[in-house]
């Protein structure tokens, strides 16, 4: 992938903020300076490689408008561009770009707009004409088709139209009936005559904690919305009804995360990738082929061993809930921002479902026990494939993420940087190991938690996408995403945060 960079001091950032600002309309040059701080590819992706960032990025920004800007280049924002308009943002209870810039100080955390149910509308915004709000009964076989349909034909693809989410219904109920789920949040738009489901939006339940605050919030995730309608706009008006619908259930706050530039991140962390399958990812277009190299090296170099090689390692079981609870929450607390789990929990996020099939099967979790008996570490991944479209040899990508992890050895007192280091990299090669059993073609990973020490050695390269979380109707100080100002892995300072999404 080719190396990404941006400018490396405050004067020739600000240098470009002036020369962009020229351009656009609406954004301070600090509000500017912002955004290539949370998108560190944006100056040389507009640059085009050019030594001089400054000036071909205002030259390509002169060709695209304010929405555009605002949605990352519409990066893997081809359902959600409407998203990124600036007017929408500025009336919702989110952080500002700009806010905040005249003190070093950090900002007093808390909620941004308090409110209490009785001043929410009981009732929804109308539509325009033609169309209808519905709730989705996802433990209805014909409905949970309708939203698979729906998200299979029209979620995020990437910019070049070559891959396309495909999530399985057995993903589906996973990501959105965990232990508290409400059905009344699974809200869709239907066409009035033909009763054809055209725009969909959720969210969950999740107790979430920041750095010393906990807060009931909700998840919101799967906007999605047919290609012949986004031109109506149905963004926003998806974004206002689910939080009306989690405000009269006393939720004022919510995470969510995209790979578009919004106002504005708590946190941003970037993809990587670690190929399984080189050759199939290679003939998709998915990983490209270096100038100095050829495909069997390729294939030599991404190997996979046969065995794992942690002592005691096995497939996590029912026995294990309250050893791997108590782990993982120990574990989670050393980070700024990180989802609490009770034993429920932890049985629907990690534990397999016996019941699913095969190839129906979401989660893999494996646990360390050691010679007393007792949990020591795990590992998880849960799997996602990717239509390919349009291509004569394959149809799809079979990836794994990976998911949570917790081990002892990160808990010790004082910590051995160099013992975690070494445990994590055994961790994720074992996990490897079962990705390539269970045919998997790629395994995905973001910068967040310790990952830092461990994504280089394991051969996971950087890609071209980010993640930024994002909070709603609640300011919090940034948190640091696990990559440093040049956009590259900080196994250092590595990242604040501890909450996986999916």
């Amino acid at each position: 992938m080719a190396e990404e960079s941006k400018p490396s001091n405050l004067k020739e950032k600000e240098k470009v903020a002036k020369k962009i600002h020229k351009a656009i309309d609406g954004l301070s040059n600090e509000q500017v300076t912002q955004l290539l701080d949370l998108n560190p590819a944006l100056a040389n992706e507009l640059a085009g490689g050019s030594d001089d960032n400054s000036d071909a990025a205002a030259d390509a920004l002169r060709r695209l408008n304010l929405q555009e800007i605002m949605t990352g280049l519409a990066s893997s924002g081809k359902n959600v561009k409407d998203m990124g308009a600036y007017k929408f943002w500025a009336t919702q209870p989110v952080p500002k770009f700009g806010d905040d810039q005249s003190s070093s100080d950090p900002l007093e955390e808390g909620p941004i707009r308090i409110q209490t149910v009785d001043e929410i509308p009981k009732d929804p915004s109308p539509l325009i004409d033609g169309f209808e709000w519905a709730t989705l009964d996802l433990l209805d076989d014909a409905e949970l088709k309708e939203v698979w349909e729906l998200l299979n034909g029209h979620y995020v693809e990437d910019d070049e139209a070559m891959f396309r989410f495909n999530y399985s219904t057995s993903i589906l109920k996973w990501a959105m009936m965990p232990p508290g789920w409400k059905k009344e949040w699974h809200r869709g738009v239907r066409a009035s005559q033909s009763r054809k489901l055209v725009a969909f939006i959720a969210a969950i339940p999740v107790e979430l904690r920041i750095r010393d605050k906990i807060l009931h919030a909700s998840e919101v995730n799967f906007l999605c919305i047919h290609k012949k309608l986004r031109s109506k706009r149905l963004a926003p008006v998806l974004i206002k009804e689910i939080t009306r619908l989690c405000n009269l259930s006393g939720v004022f706050q919510a995470i969510y995360t995209g790979g578009i530039v919004l106002p504005k991140p708590v946190s941003t962390c970037r993809y990587y990738h670690r190929a399984i399958n080189w050759q199939k990812l290679y003939d998709v277009g998915f990983s490209p082929l270096p100038s100095n190299s050829k495909p069997q090296f390729q294939i030599r170099k991404y190997a996979v061993p046969e065995r794992t090689s942690t002592r005691g390692l096995r497939e996590m079981q029912k026995k294990d809930i309250p050893a791997v609870e108590d782990l993982l929450t120990r574990y989670l607390a050393k980070y700024d921002m990180a989802a609490t789990f009770d034993k429920h929990e932890i049985e629907h996020w990690l534990l397999h479902n016996k019941k699913d099939t095969p190839e129906d099967q979401v989660v893999w979790t494996y646990v360390v026990e050691d010679e007393h008996k007792k949990i020591t570490d795990f590992v998880s991944f849960y799997c996602l494939e990717s239509s390919v479209i349009n291509h004569p040899k394959h149809s799809n990508i079979k990836a794994a993420y990976l998911f949570y992890y917790a081990t002892e050895v990160g808990l010790a007192k004082p910590l051995d940087k160099d013992a975690l280091k070494a445990r994590l990299n055994a961790l994720v090669s074992d996990s490897l190991v079962y990705c390539k059993q269970y045919k998997f073609d790629v395994y995905n990973a973001l910068s967040l938690m310790d990952n830092g020490l461990f994504l280089e050695d394991q051969k996971f390269g950087p890609g071209d996408g980010q993640l930024h979380y994002y909070l709603f109707n609640y300011r919090a100080n940034p948190i640091a995403g696990g990559v440093d100002k040049r956009n590259k892995l900080d196994p250092e300072a590595l990242s604040g945060i501890g909450k996986t999404q999916i």
